[in-house]
């Protein structure tokens, strides 16, 4: 049984989290401020943590600095702020993902499911290779012909959900939706701009376009 660490301080939403995800099977436990959940994180180990923003004593920013410090578990955030400064601070700590209140419980335990799988803690490899290319998961480093490449958090996720199944395409909203949330209401366009700079790092043709549908790894591998 995966164990999440749940971080909230309205004692509505905590009780909303525990019990949706131990309806899902995980073991939780809660902390209502930043210095329990610390305390609460040293104490045991925990799979994921999900870790309000605006919290008492020591905010979001400060507990997933602290967390960074000791431990790459995988973080997801809750915030009613959504502004992109926020958001891209919150990424420069090596969060995994945000989720903006309101949020759906739905989309919230599909984004948990695939951050834990990511993370390996759905059984996954923490290496992926694909011709030259070596994907460390761990080290979030992607390596081509034994030089590492220099790939934002975004195109690093993208490169990842093609090369884990040559072949398969991958329709622009099935990426939006994996990769920004169910809830991005954003151009679409997004998605093709992000493809043009991972083909221009990678200086190989290993994305095809599928014209009119979306994108896919080539199904040659070594």
């Amino acid at each position: 049984m995966k164990k999440i660490l749940i971080v909230e301080d309205e004692p509505d939403i905590q009780e909303l989290l525990r019990a949706y995800l131990e309806d899902a099977g995980y073991e939780t436990a809660v902390a209502g401020d930043g210095v329990a959940a610390l305390s609460l994180f040293q104490s045991r180990p925990f799979d994921l943590v999900l870790l309000d923003l605006m919290l008492p004593k020591i905010d979001g920013f400060g507990v997933c600095e602290l967390i960074r410090r000791q431990s790459q578990v995988p973080i997801l955030m809750l915030t009613a702020l959504d502004g992109e400064e926020q958001q891209l601070r919150g990424f420069r700590l090596d969060i995994d993902d945000y989720v903006t209140k309101p949020f759906s419980m739905p989309v919230l335990l599909e984004k948990i499911r695939v951050i834990l799988r990511r993370s390996g803690g759905g059984g996954e490899e923490s290496c992926l290779r694909y011709r030259d290319l070596m994907v460390n998961l761990d080290a979030r480093e992607v390596v081509l012909d034994g030089q590492p490449l220099d790939l934002t958090a975004r195109e690093f996720e993208l490169l990842h959900t093609l090369l884990s199944a040559p072949g398969r395409v991958f329709t622009r909203e099935m990426l939006l939706a994996k990769l920004w949330g169910y809830d991005f209401f954003g151009d679409e366009r997004v998605v093709d701009s992000h493809i043009k700079n991972l083909r221009r790092k990678l200086e190989r043709d290993y994305i095809e376009t599928v014209r009119g549908v979306g994108y896919r790894a080539a199904k040659e591998t070594l």
